[in-house]
C-alpha cells in the first residue's frame, strides 16, 4: 500500500501538522511577549514536526531581533525551499541585507517578494525599495516606491513619513 492510500499515515501527518501549527502559534505569542528564546524553541519544535515556510520565516525574524542576520537569512532560505510562493522570506532577506550594509543585493529580494503569489503585505518590499533608492540618491524612483507602498496600505506610517520627508527635501 503506498503512502497516499494509507489512511493511518495520512492521519499521522494531519496530527503532526496540527501539533506543528499549535507550536507555531505558541511561538508567535511568545515572540510578541518578547520571550525570544522560548519563541525560538517553539518554532524549532514546530519545524521538527512539520516544516512550514511560516515557522522558518518567523524563526528568522527572532534571529534578526538578536542581530543574527546570517542565521535569519538562512532560515528564510529554508522557508523559500519549503514554499517558494510565500512572499515574507524574500522581503525579510532583503531587509536583513540592508542591515548588513548590502542594499544592492537586497533589491532582487524585494522584487521577488513583490512578485510572490502568496503575500499579503507588498507594502513592505515597496517601502524597502524606496529606502534603497533613496540612499542611492535616486529620489524620483524612491518616491515612486513609497507611493506604491501607500497604495498597498494607506495606513502605513513609515512609508507616509518617508514620502513626506523626501518630498520636503526636494522642494
Amino acid at each position: 500500500m503506498n503512502e497516499q492510500q494509507d489512511p493511518r499515515r495520512r492521519a499521522d501527518q494531519a496530527d503532526s501538522w496540527t501539533q506543528a501549527m499549535a507550536l507555531f502559534r505558541e511561538g508567535y505569542e511568545l515572540q510578541v511577549q518578547g520571550l525570544w528564546a522560548d519563541a525560538m524553541a517553539r518554532y524549532r519544535e514546530s519545524i521538527c514536526l512539520h516544516p512550514t515556510a511560516e515557522a522558518h520565516t518567523f524563526l528568522g525574524w527572532v534571529y534578526s531581533f538578536l542581530k543574527l542576520y546570517d542565521e535569519a537569512i538562512a532560515e528564510c532560505q529554508k522557508a523559500i525551499a519549503v514554499d517558494p510562493t510565500f512572499g515574507n522570506p524574500y522581503n525579510d532577506i532583503g531587509a536583513y541585507l540592508i542591515e548588513l550594509g548590502r542594499p544592492e543585493e537586497a533589491i532582487a529580494w524585494f522584487e521577488r517578494a513583490i512578485q510572490a503569489p502568496r503575500y499579503d503585505a507588498r507594502c513592505y518590499p515597496f517601502y524597502n525599495l524606496g529606502r534603497v533608492y533613496e540612499k542611492r540618491g535616486q529620489w524620483v524612483r524612491a518616491l515612486h516606491y513609497y507611493r506604491l507602498a501607500l497604495r498597498e496600505n494607506p495606513g502605513y506610517h513609515l512609508a507616509r513619513a518617508a514620502l513626506m520627508d523626501l518630498q520636503a527635501r526636494l522642494n
